[in-house]
């Protein structure tokens, strides 16, 4: 009898450490409208969504510990408040007081985009951010030297761990959490989103603006999305650094000044546009479009002719393209650095 409490004894011991050691995380699920269209790919498929790893991800991506000298991170050039793109900068500041190349593009709803970067030199969100970390006008370091700045930081060791069972700081890991976190960032509550779930209506001037992009822009910018992941020349003249864009990454004539097309969601608070953030308003990049010059060399087949619009007009498109600014994302505390957060919290 005494053999038999003192095996039980040991028996619950046993499934009370072997119930401690499992490793458990917290699914996260995306809240996805019906009317988006199915990702080309499921970028999670191998790396799934979890609290755990999007807070991993997070304080990563607002850590300047990645860059070189400790000043620049992702969220430096990525600013939630503007849909996680730089405001009113043409080009992003990087370490040691140096200038990226482009115009920092806004991290939204990365899971539908087959491309990233202006060029497309990216094709995978896991390994994307190793492009502005190596960068020696953004972050400027060194992977080797990350990964002992994260492992000599303590504070990191339960994030790994809650994410992926331990604390081994590994790229892969890093890579995995930035993707958790970049990949949730969904924007889809704008007031072209309550009108297309039936809980808001376009106001006249809208509505009009929404018929003139329909019939000269959807093309493009495809809804719902507001892009439909291609590689064109919009007519826009080459810029002081030379760069021909598409034709860097292919080395085709044919791809030459050809930039992706980007997603027009929140646009009203990405400013400035273009790939090098040359246009400071809306207004400049609407006369553009009406103005081009058709003749150019390799223009897209589509601006060949030109759009006509009147004064009125542009001015209800410009009306339309704010309706697709969604502040329930800009201003989501979730996904501020921890540090911010608390702050609004608490205020």
């Amino acid at each position: 009898m005494i053999i038999s409490i003192i095996s039980l004894t040991t028996l619950a011991l046993f499934l009370i450490s072997a119930t401690k050691n499992v490793f458990v995380t917290t699914p996260l699920q995306l809240d996805i409208p019906k009317y988006f269209p199915t990702p080309s790919k499921n970028i999670f498929a191998k790396n799934k969504i979890t609290e755990e790893g999007f807070q991993l991800g997070k304080k990563l991506f607002y850590d300047t510990q990645l860059s070189v000298d400790g000043t620049t991170s992702c969220g430096s050039c990525h600013q939630p408040f503007a849909a996680f793109a730089t405001y009113d900068h043409d080009f992003s500041h990087g370490v040691n007081n140096k200038f990226s190349t482009r115009n920092a593009p806004s991290l939204v709803n990365l899971a539908w985009m087959s491309n990233m970067h202006w060029d497309g030199a990216i094709n995978n969100l896991e390994v994307q951010p190793l492009a502005p970390i190596t960068d020696s006008n953004e972050m400027g370091e060194t992977l080797p030297n990350v990964l002992l700045k994260l492992k000599k930081d303590t504070s990191y060791r339960h994030y790994f761990k809650n994410a992926f069972g331990d604390a081994t700081v590994t790229t892969e890991r890093m890579l995995k959490a930035l993707a958790q976190f970049m990949g949730t960032l969904i924007s889809a509550n704008s007031k072209y989103d309550q009108v297309r779930k039936g809980t808001a209506q376009f106001i006249a001037p809208e509505a009009a603006g929404y018929e003139i992009f329909k019939q000269h822009c959807n093309t493009c910018h495809k809804e719902p999305l507001f892009t439909d992941n291609s590689f064109r020349n919009n007519g826009m003249p080459i810029n002081k650094l030379g760069d021909v864009g598409r034709q860097k990454i292919t080395q085709q004539p044919s791809d030459a000044l050809k930039f992706k097309v980007p997603t027009l969601r929140n646009v009203g608070v990405t400013i400035p546009y273009m790939h090098d953030g040359r246009m400071l308003t809306l207004e400049l990049v609407v006369n553009h479009y009406t103005n081009i010059d058709t003749t150019l060399q390799n223009l897209d087949p589509i601006l060949k002719k030109r759009i006509q619009l009147t004064e009125r007009e542009k001015k209800q498109l410009i009306l339309f393209l704010y309706t697709l600014t969604d502040t329930s994302f800009t201003r989501n505390k979730r996904f501020l650095p921890d540090i911010v957060q608390n702050f609004e919290n608490h205020r």
